[in-house]
C-alpha cells in the first residue's frame, strides 16, 4: 500500500422526494471502508449549506448517496461545479441519478439521468469486456442473482462517448429493461476537469454488506480521488 496521508470524503445524502431506506446502511458501509482501509476519512451530511468553495476544498471526493430531487440551491450547485472543475472527484450511487432532474450539467456529471425502473428482481450483471482490468472492477467478475432495481435512463449511456462502461445487466435475466440489448449500469469518466464514478446498483440494505459491491465502491472512491495506487493491499472485509 502506498504510504500517503488519508484524504477526505464527504458523503452527502440529502433528498427532496423519494427517500431510500438504505441510506443509513450506505453511510455505515462507507465509514466501515474508511476504518478498514485507513485510506480516507469520512464526513456524512445532509446539509447543503456546506457546499461552499472553502468547505468543499477540504475534500477530495464527494459521494452522492441516493440524492434524489432538487438538492442544491444555485450557489451550492455552483460550488459543486467549481469542486469538479478544480480536479476533484464525485462518486454517485443509485438514486443520485435522479438528482437535479432538469439540469444538463448534473446529468453529464452522473452520465445519464434516471428515467424509471421496473419492479426489483434478481438478475445477472456482466463485466464490460474492455473494462476487465479497470481499477474499479478488476477481479470482480460477473454476478448472478443480484437483487436490485434495474434502472432505465433517459438517454442511452452507450451514446455518451465520454463514459467508460464497467458493468452492464444481462437483459435475458430480468424484465422491464428499456435500453435495448445493451444495458449499462456502472461507469466512470473524466468530466469537466474532474472524475466521476456512478453505479446504478445499491437500492437495498444488503448491497452495503456485500463484498463484491463494496469493492467497487472502494475502487470508485480511490479512482475518483486519483489515488488508484492506494488500492494495493486495501480490503473490504475486516
Amino acid at each position: 500500500m502506498v504510504d500517503q496521508q488519508p484524504f477526505n470524503v464527504l458523503v452527502f445524502s440529502k433528498t427532496s422526494g423519494y427517500r431510500h431506506s438504505s441510506i443509513p446502511a450506505g453511510i455505515s458501509s462507507i465509514h466501515s471502508l474508511s476504518a478498514q482501509t485507513k485510506l480516507f476519512t469520512v464526513h456524512a451530511s445532509e446539509d447543503a449549506s456546506i457546499f461552499t468553495p472553502p468547505t468543499l476544498a477540504r475534500y477530495s471526493v464527494i459521494l452522492l448517496l441516493q440524492c434524489i430531487g432538487n438538492i442544491f440551491e444555485e450557489e451550492q450547485f455552483q460550488a459543486l461545479k467549481s469542486f469538479v472543475r478544480n480536479g476533484a472527484g464525485v462518486v454517485a450511487i443509485h438514486g443520485a441519478a435522479a438528482g437535479m432532474p432538469d439540469d444538463d450539467w448534473y446529468g453529464q456529471l452522473i452520465g445519464a439521468h434516471f428515467d424509471m425502473h421496473p419492479d426489483a428482481e434478481p438478475g445477472t450483471i456482466l463485466v464490460e469486456s474492455s473494462a476487465r482490468n479497470h481499477y474499479i472492477v478488476a477481479g470482480c467478475g460477473e454476478r448472478q442473482g443480484w437483487m436490485d432495481e434495474w434502472y432505465n435512463f433517459r438517454t442511452h449511456p452507450r451514446d455518451n462517448s465520454n463514459l467508460q462502461i464497467l458493468l452492464k445487466g444481462d437483459m435475458k435475466s430480468f424484465n422491464g429493461g428499456k435500453m435495448g440489448d445493451d444495458h449499462p449500469l456502472v461507469w466512470c469518466q473524466e468530466f469537466d476537469g474532474g472524475r466521476s464514478f456512478f453505479t446504478a446498483l445499491g437500492h437495498f440494505d444488503e448491497a452495503y454488506r456485500d463484498e463484491w459491491f463494496l469493492k467497487q465502491i472502494l475502487g470508485g472512491i480511490l479512482w475518483a480521488a486519483r489515488r488508484e495506487k492506494d488500492m494495493d493491499g486495501a480490503t473490504t472485509s475486516g
